[in-house]
């Protein structure tokens, strides 16, 4: 199915620019210059459309939000891709246990999806695809794969396979670098693969880690034409792959998601990459931290979801939300909570009381701080802090200091930078 991408906000142009983007970027622990040169690529993991956009999902997109304003700020030309992965099993699951086609289910959190990124203010992606509509690149990608002797086949002998079906796997020993984005343990990579979606125990695999790369035909399930592969569909780290290197110069910039995406899915889809085009896949891998709740990691799977579109049912202002969100560092792990919640309502007010009147502090100051923040690894809450101190100062003058369109040129900053509009 294809994919519709949101409309963009409008973003202003505001005098200066801001300096080289530096980000943490996770293989090599060090802050590297994310975007040299005038060209910017950014691919970051979209969804699985099985539920509602929750604060987890919000804070990850929200924070390569920064990212793309930042560059785009900076005068750069950004290319951003992101994916949807519109079939899988947790959305197949979901579908059956609630009674919809799994096509009803995708378009509909898709369609969600995007209402709530055009709330928060999100730039969309300039390409926006679907795994569905991507099979033929995720074909020719494990077909390369294949015949560079990364690629073999486990038939499949579970009831469900029909007659011939095979799997195709992915040899990590045919990457020398692999392991080098997460760094973890074998003992670790071992659990976190079989905690998040992969098949250490699949016999006939030549490495327990080894991910799959083709799920052959089982009945019940959708299934296409794999060419030589057989039928089947794709498998989950081998599709970002497949988007990102046929839409994005390589190496590109930044490849970004969430800490829980570090290992296995980056770490796998990295080295896919390496093997069909060299590395480097990316300059710079990032990663956003984990949003909790009630002491623990919000999750679909413990049920303990904070979800905008509920929020802005409850007449929560989605730029509330988004202050909520760039309270914290991108990179931090954090909690959720009414608290949280207040704080940003209260900001946002008070920005506004100080940003409607006709003047007030000069704001350039106040501008380059915004800039220099979030040029030194999108350090957000810094940026805020900047503009609270405006606010202040704006809210208690006496007269004296006052600039006329002082508020304005300061809001259509805040708007383009941070992405908060009044």
């Amino acid at each position: 199915m294809a994919v519709i991408v949101w409309p963009s906000p409008q973003v202003p142009v505001v005098p200066g620019h801001v300096g080289p983007v530096l980000l943490h970027d996770t293989a090599t622990g060090r802050l590297l210059e994310s975007a040299p040169g005038e060209r910017a690529g950014l691919y970051v993991c979209g969804i699985t459309p099985y539920d509602a956009t929750h604060m987890g999902h919000a804070s990850t997109y929200v924070a390569f939000d920064l990212l793309n304003r930042a560059w785009r700020d900076a005068g750069k030309q950004v290319r951003y891709v992101q994916n949807i992965t519109d079939v899988d099993d947790p959305l197949l699951e979901r579908a059956a246990a609630t009674g919809v086609t799994w096509q009803q289910l995708a378009a509909r959190e898709i369609a969600l999806f995007g209402e709530d990124m055009t709330a928060l203010g999100v730039i969309p992606p300039e390409v926006y695809l679907g795994a569905v509509e991507t099979v033929p690149l995720v074909v020719d990608a494990v077909q390369a794969l294949e015949a560079r002797g990364a690629a073999y086949r486990v038939p499949v002998t579970d009831p469900e396979g029909v007659a011939g079906a095979e799997d195709v796997y992915f040899c990590i020993d045919a990457d020398p670098e692999f392991g080098a984005v997460s760094g973890y343990s074998h003992e670790v990579m071992l659990a976190l693969f079989a905690e998040r979606g992969g098949d250490p125990e699949r016999a006939g695999k030549k490495n327990a880690l080894d991910p799959l790369l083709w799920r052959g035909r089982r009945e019940g399930e959708p299934y296409w034409d794999g060419g030589s592969l057989g039928q089947g569909r794709p498998g989950w780290h081998i599709e970002c792959t497949a988007i990102a290197l046929a839409n994005l110069d390589h190496p590109f910039s930044v490849n970004g998601g969430g800490s829980d995406l570090i290992f296995p899915h980056h770490e796998m889809g990295v080295s896919h990459a390496n093997v069909l085009v060299g590395p480097p896949y990316a300059r710079v891998y990032a990663h956003t931290g984990m949003v909790g709740l009630h002491g623990e990691k919000m999750s679909k799977s413990k049920g303990n979801l904070v979800k905008v579109s509920v929020l802005r049912a409850e007449g929560v202002d989605p730029m509330a939300i988004r202050l909520a969100i760039l309270a914290h560092h991108y990179r931090s792990d954090w909690m959720w909570t009414d608290q949280v919640l207040a704080d940003a309502v209260d900001r946002l007010e008070t920005w506004r009381s100080a940003m409607s009147r006709d003047g007030g502090p000069a704001a350039d100051a106040t501008i380059a701080a915004i800039r220099a923040a979030i040029s030194d690894d999108l350090n957000a809450a810094a940026a805020l802090a900047a503009v609270d101190d405006w606010c202040a100062r704006s809210l208690a003058a006496d007269g004296s200091d006052f600039t006329e369109g002082a508020p304005g040129l300061l809001s259509r900053a805040v708007n383009a930078i941070l992405g908060i509009r009044f």
